[in-house]
Order: C-alpha cells, then sequence, then structure tokens
C-alpha cells in the first residue's frame, strides 16, 4: 500500500513540482494551498508524512507545525520542512518545533523524494524488541508509544528513533555519527547540531527522565539504564 504525503505550500508551481516527483516514486499526494486548509486536511486524513513549506501567509509553517503536535490526531505525523530561510536558527527552530527534517529551497527533486524516504523508513518498525524497559522508561516499539514513570511522552518519528536506539544500547557511548548513520539512514546532510536539537527536544519531553540521557563532552550520548533521577 503506497504512503500518503500531503504537499502544504502557497505556490502552485512548487506544489505541482513535489506532487509530480513524489507521484512518479509511487507516492500517494494530497496537495494544500495554504496553512489553515493543509492542517485541516493533516488532522482528518492523517497522512503518512507532511511536506511543509515555512513560509506562508496567514498561517505559516511554523504555526501549522505548533498546532499539529499539540493535536493528539497529528502529534506522530513525521514533518519534512521546506524553508527559504538558510541560517541556523530557522532550522533548528523548526526542529524544536517537532519537525523531523528540512530541506532549504531551492533544492533538487531528487533530494527530497531522498528525505522523504529517509524519514519514512525511521517512522516504520524496525526489527527490534517490541518492549525496550530502562528504569522508569518503557518504549513500546511496535505501539511506537514512550511511557516515562506510566505517563506517556509524545515524541516525533526521528526522536522516536533516537531514544529506541539509545534505549536499545543502555549505558554505551554512542557517537554523534553512529545516531546519523542507525537513527538518521545516514542522512549525510544531517548535522551534529541536528542531533544535539533533536536531543534536547526528547529531553524536554521527558521531563524529569530528560536526566536518564547524559552528554559525554567531546563523544556522544548515552542512556543510563540505572534511573537515578526515579529514586531521588
Amino acid at each position: 500500500m503506497a504512503s500518503t504525503i500531503l504537499v502544504i505550500d502557497d505556490e502552485a508551481d512548487l506544489r505541482e513540482l513535489v506532487r509530480y516527483n513524489l507521484e512518479k516514486e509511487g507516492f500517494d499526494v494530497i496537495v494544500a494551498a495554504d496553512g489553515a486548509s493543509g492542517l485541516e486536511i493533516a488532522l482528518r486524513h492523517r497522512p503518512d508524512l507532511v511536506v511543509l513549506d515555512l513560509m506562508m501567509p496567514v498561517m505559516d509553517g511554523l504555526e501549522v507545525c505548533k498546532r499539529l503536535r499539540s493535536d493528539d490526531r497529528g502529534k506522530r505525523i513525521p514533518l519534512l520542512m521546506l524553508t527559504a530561510k538558510a541560517t541556523e536558527v530557522d532550522r533548528i527552530l523548526g526542529l524544536e518545533l517537532g519537525a523531523d527534517d528540512y530541506v532549504t529551497k531551492p533544492f533538487s527533486p531528487r533530494e527530497l523524494v531522498a528525505r522523504v524516504k529517509a524519514i519514512l523508513r525511521r517512522a516504520s518498525p524496525q526489527d527490534m524488541p517490541d518492549m525496550i524497559r530502562c528504569g522508569s522508561l518503557t518504549i513500546d516499539v511496535s505501539g511506537h508509544e514512550v511511557k516515562y514513570a506510566g505517563a506517556r511522552v509524545q515524541l516525533t518519528a526521528t526522536e522516536f528513533k533516537i531514544l529506541q536506539l539509545l534505549a536499545s544500547r543502555p549505558d554505551r557511548v554512542l557517537k554523534r555519527e553512529e545516531i546519523i548513520e542507525s537513527a538518521m539512514e545516514h542522512d549525510s546532510n544531517v548535522f551534529d547540531r541536528t542531533i544535539d536539537v533533536h536531543i534536547t527536544a526528547i529531553r524536554r519531553k521527558l521531563d524529569k527522565g530528560g536526566a536518564l540521557i547524559e552528554t559525554v563532552r567531546g563523544f556522544g550520548y548515552r542512556l543510563r539504564d540505572i534511573d537515578q533521577s526515579a529514586e531521588s
């Protein structure tokens, strides 16, 4: 069954370019010409992925992203953000709001398709144990659900894959390069700073459980098997 991609962009030419190239790769594509209608379609149809333009009038991509992530129906939908803004601050803001990846305009259709496929692979169940437990942290791999101290934690598809990777190798330090290769499908356009932003978001969402993830300066990250934060 083909994955359904929702493309939200106010530029008709770009919308059709993205639609054409995704359909050529076998995806089912829905398009929306503005943020408000795109948000409504996303919450109603729940596509497998949303390609979202950052700069749109009335309701821009950041606002669409925020509203999707604040609604139970849209929390888990992977998001690929299109942005004409090339500064690191803009890219980080999109990632912090819950985007899984971004592509900077102008982009090649081939790059866009590759990133869409990479995000969908990360969002798909992998050959892993059905349940991973580290202290008060529980990861239901097949159900794509994370709980800390019994409370559900809502993560994006990429955040889930990163946490799953760390939890599957407790107490082992994983270099940023390893996280990129394993959890980010070895995307050569993903930088160390991107991983850091995702880790920050995961820690924030885990609340006290964020202390489980340790930064090993100069190397990377590890997830502690003993949850000291729950014991204190």
